[in-house]
């Protein structure tokens, strides 16, 4: 049991915990949305694009925090309104988008000589230096994603799978589209700081998936989301401490583990049914079929 419990006696271990598990509600309540609607290329997009305000603020001495924020509005208000010109498809949009923020911030950083440390920070992130100050932020994020995600649940919905019926509704799909962009970027902006930008798609997008063959709607999926999320964190302290390995990225590898996990789990189990009930045994796949994964509406 000492293995198990050792490194949680730290203060900063146990910093490290609760910030993941704020992180992975967080993650929870704007992944599942991406993932419903395959948004990864976007959150991918999103999460480097808050290159510039990040590498601005710094060369500044500035709040990273607050430059974060501002390149995640540029994002946002960038995607939303390429998204409404016809002419270029969203796909497009979000490339140029994430290139050209991409290069802006690396020709930022270009200019300094003393980015690099902080630069790497931004990449991978650095859980174990976690303050207090820093939980009271996430804390403060994740009652704002939860607003968000109920006041928004109705309308994010019908968008989720089936635009057209959430325009007949009257639901406003492009008010409801540019904020769920803002609930990722919200997600992505308190997560930067502790998995770093190129590992937060780990915990934005691995619990979600993991969660969605074994959930019936998508509170459920929110829900297991975020429990499979502080597991990986959990997990991913833990063996980061006894292997002497990078703390974010053990927990995002270990987030991503658990959805192939998942997933062979539920393939699995699908044969199972198939041959109790005398049908073909479908072959075991890693990620399921758009219309049959996707939970109830309810």
């Amino acid at each position: 049991m000492e293995w198990l419990t050792a490194p949680f006696e730290a203060a900063f271990v146990q910093r490290a915990l609760w910030a993941g598990i704020l992180v992975s509600a967080i993650c929870a309540l704007a992944g599942t949305w991406v993932v419903l609607r395959g948004m990864a290329f976007l959150g991918d997009a999103m999460s480097h694009g808050l290159l510039p305000g990040v590498a601005v603020a710094s060369l500044l001495g500035g709040n990273l925090l607050v430059g974060a924020v501002v390149s995640a509005a540029v994002m946002t208000a960038g995607v939303t309104a390429l998204g409404r010109t016809p002419r270029v498809s969203q796909d497009t949009g979000i490339g140029l988008l994430f290139v050209g923020m991409l290069s802006l911030g690396v020709i930022i950083v270009s200019r300094s000589q003393s980015f690099a440390v902080d630069l790497t920070g931004f990449l991978f992130g650095d859980v174990l230096a976690v303050r207090e100050r820093d939980l009271t932020l996430l804390g403060v994020a994740l009652l704002l994603a939860l607003a968000v995600s109920v006041l928004g649940h109705r309308a994010f919905l019908a968008l989720a799978f089936d635009e057209r019926k959430a325009r007949t509704l009257g639901l406003r799909p492009r008010l409801a589209h540019a904020v769920l962009l803002g609930l990722l970027a919200l997600a992505i902006v308190a997560s930067f700081h502790i998995v770093g930008t190129l590992l937060v798609l780990g915990l934005l997008i691995a619990p979600p998936a993991a969660a969605l063959p074994w959930a019936r709607s998508v509170g459920g999926v929110m829900v297991l989301a975020a429990v499979l999320g502080a597991a990986a964190t959990f997990g991913g302290l833990l063996l980061s401490w006894h292997l002497s390995t990078a703390a974010g990225a053990t927990v995002s590898a270990l987030a991503v583990g658990l959805f192939f996990l998942s997933h062979l789990a539920s393939g699995l189990r699908h044969r199972r049914r198939a041959r109790r009930v005398g049908l073909p045994v479908p072959a075991v796949t890693l990620v399921p079929s758009a219309p049959t994964s996707r939970p109830n509406e309810t």
